[in-house]
């Protein structure tokens, strides 16, 4: 099994990235599919999920209507479009499917 996120990045404030995550090895559209991440200091924590066939989706409080996660089943890839970003957003941000972790892409929001 490989979970492999790909994106992160240096933005400012008010800007914008999307997050990719590519998957194989494992029956991809089985699965729900979850972003997480962990800033320095604090426990990792869920960002955004979404179910096997993309037709839920659940956010934290803290990035409802600014993040936007999706789904490609025949491509075998998850995305996290993230806009407004703020500072308090830096942390590494994984990739998750059922116990399967991605080592995670760097994502700093910094002027």
């Amino acid at each position: 099994v490989q979970v492999v996120e790909s994106g992160g990045g240096l933005v400012q404030p008010g800007g914008s990235l999307r997050l990719s995550c590519a998957a194989s090895g494992f029956t991809f559209w089985n699965y729900d599919m979850s972003w997480y991440r962990q800033a320095p200091g604090k426990e990792r924590e869920l960002v955004a999920d979404i179910t096997s066939a993309g037709g839920n989706t659940n956010y934290a409080d803290s990035v409802k209507g600014r993040f936007t996660i999706s789904r490609d089943n025949v491509k075998n890839m998850v995305s996290l479009q993230m806009n407004s970003l703020k500072p308090e957003d830096t942390a590494v941000y994984y990739c998750k499917a059922y116990r399967w972790w991605g080592q995670g892409t760097q994502v700093t929001v910094s002027s």
